[in-house]
């Protein structure tokens, strides 16, 4: 049982943080994941442009926008930058494109990308800004 809920508050600051993130690199898929085992979202942002080589780029810019946001709900440190070829960035756009409308997608699966989960809200690929 989830004992650990994603909240609105959560929801949209994530959503916002995700929106000024666009601005800096292309944003694939989104999305809040509770793994199994630690019992703390994390909010997963996936970008075909993310990968080792900058990603000393990308959570700089994460830590920036997230002070300037000025949010309590919102920890910089639960965020991760993932490349399109990571498997959790995989199964969430595989949930987007299954399920394309307007509205967020929760998945309460016990595996998501290979990872054993609680729960994910996917954030709409509409939302997202247009990859490639």
């Amino acid at each position: 049982m989830d004992t650990n809920p994603l909240v609105i508050e959560e929801i949209d600051a994530g959503s916002e943080l995700i929106r000024r993130f666009q601005e800096y690199m292309p944003v694939e898929a989104a999305f809040w994941l509770n793994p199994s085992e630690e019992g703390r979202w994390a909010l997963y942002i996936v970008s075909p442009k993310m990968d080792v080589a900058n990603y000393d780029r990308g959570f700089p810019e994460i830590l920036r926008l997230v002070h300037e946001m000025e949010t309590p709900y919102i920890d910089p440190f639960q965020v991760r930058l993932v490349g399109s070829d990571d498997p959790l960035a995989k199964a969430a756009v595989e949930l987007n494109r299954k399920y394309p409308g307007p509205m967020p997608t929760r998945f309460r699966g016990k595996n998501f990308g290979g990872d054993p989960v609680e729960e994910v809200y996917v954030y709409p690929a509409k939302q997202l800004s247009p990859v490639g």
